[in-house]
């Protein structure tokens, strides 16, 4: 038969090895956490950086950024910029052309209603479907051409066009 101290130290040690367990997947839990929040971190700051430049890129010359090819990386291939399709800030000269064509589709359409419109009238007339994703989807290009001075937003979800001079300037070229 087993004494009662005897019973209490293997107790005692199969507590203190599961102690020594939790305290060794806590240390690997942690040292994980770090390194998440090392790479979360710089994540974050990158893409800080990246909108910074391209917004000085969009205020200094209008250029879109869709694919631009950069420096070769290691391995000799280019690397590209996918997905950082630009609209620039409107500015007093910029024509519709310095817009991604679905962006030109969306100014034209609101420059040619005779009132303020509603992402739910644009969506078809650019070839959407009147679906509710695509209707957000539009309105969240409207509020970005708002934000970008092309487009102004007079009540909640009704658009209209910023300036009209833009258009005009885009019509005559066409001509």
């Amino acid at each position: 038969m087993v004494s009662l101290f005897e019973e209490l130290e293997t107790r005692e040690a199969a507590a203190c090895a599961r102690v020594k367990e939790l305290e060794s997947r806590i240390a690997e839990l942690t040292a994980r956490l770090e390194a998440e929040r090392e790479t979360w971190s710089r994540l974050r700051v990158t893409r800080e950086t990246v909108a910074e430049v391209v917004a000085e890129m969009s205020g200094s010359d209008g250029a879109s950024v869709a694919e631009q090819p950069v420096e070769p990386a290691a391995g000799g291939q280019p690397v590209r910029v996918v997905g950082a399709i630009m609209v620039p800030h409107w500015r007093e000269g910029l024509s519709l052309d310095a817009l991604p064509d679905v962006y030109r589709d969306i100014v034209e359409v609101v420059a040619d209603a005779s009132t303020l419109m509603q992402a739910k009238q644009i969506a078809p007339r650019i070839g959407l479907p009147a679906v509710t994703a695509k209707i957000e989807g539009t309105r969240g290009k409207l509020k970005r051409l708002v934000e970008r001075g092309w487009l102004r937003e007079d009540q909640p979800g009704m658009f209209a066009l910023a300036h009209r001079a833009t258009v005009e300037s885009g019509e005559e070229a066409e001509r």
